[in-house]
């Protein structure tokens, strides 16, 4: 398979399966957008193994490991592997990041639920802050050990948003991802979940992980400066359709239960812009 076909593969996967973060990477340059898309493709390919109930456990982890064997193998003819391949060479992403993603990935096939942040932050840097690393050294940035911090925390704060929105789809699976230990503090149950109850102590659990949520993007934004123009406004536009989702989350209460959050084109727009 050449380079080229590789990247076509990893491009598609990410319009169709990704369109918030494909809507904003289109905005960099193809070399770029190619690159992004490439780790993107890897990173889905690892969370949809890894989500597989249908699959057993152990075919499950076998299937991860063979992912993280293949950063080091020679990629043969699989597209995702040919592109991550050629990303590694021509942008020095460290494949340990990458490594990082399977391990996060492994995680969950044991563990459904975490005791504390510090707990689920553990699993965040390994799911999203690898990603954002990642991606970062794409970006080729001023100061690369500084933007590679920022990132991991842009990456944390993705998916922190990601994790308030799929509380049902989560829940489906048999995973909590709220911390046990502010579920208690907030008087929520799982049974609340299961129920889809969104009463006073459901929203301020939720206003709970928004704070967070704010924190951790105003936080990981401070990439921003430390990337060339096109680079910055394509991070500014998938965090700005991020925090657009956050937004309108706290509009209707948290209910994640009634449909599951998301924009069309001219709110992405308006979040992009709206973005601080």
């Amino acid at each position: 398979m050449t380079r080229e076909e590789a990247y076509a593969e990893v491009v598609r996967i990410t319009r169709s399966e990704a369109r918030n973060f494909a809507w904003g990477i289109r905005l960099l340059p193809r070399p770029k957008r190619e690159a992004v898309s490439a780790l993107y493709a890897f990173a889905r390919r690892v969370d949809d193994i890894a989500d597989d109930d249908a699959l057993a456990p152990e075919l499950r982890r076998e299937r991860l490991d063979s992912c993280l064997d293949g950063l080091w193998a020679p990629p043969g003819t699989d597209a995702v592997l040919v592109a991550v391949a050629d990303v590694v060479k021509r942008h020095g992403v460290r494949k340990n990041d990458l490594a990082d993603l399977v391990r996060g990935g492994l995680m969950d096939i044991d563990r459904s639920r975490y005791g504390s942040w510090e707990e689920l932050r553990e699993y965040c840097s390994l799911v999203a802050g690898s990603v954002g690393v990642a991606c970062a050294a794409v970006y080729a940035p001023r100061d690369p050990d500084v933007a590679r911090v920022r990132a991991k925390t842009l990456g944390l704060a993705l998916q922190q948003i990601n994790i308030m929105r799929d509380v049902p789809e989560d829940w489906r699976l048999g995973r909590v991802y709220l911390p046990q230990d502010e579920l208690a503090r907030f008087s929520v149950t799982e049974e609340d979940i299961a129920a889809g109850r969104t009463g006073p102590a459901w929203r301020a659990l939720m206003d709970h992980q928004a704070e967070r949520a704010d924190a951790l993007l105003a936080e990981g934004l401070g990439l921003l400066p430390l990337l060339d123009r096109r680079s910055r406004l394509g991070v500014r536009s998938f965090a700005g359709v991020y925090a657009g989702l956050l937004r309108q989350m706290r509009a209707s209460g948290y209910d994640v239960f009634a449909h599951r959050p998301s924009l069309s084109g001219p709110a992405k727009l308006r979040a992009v812009v709206g973005l601080r």
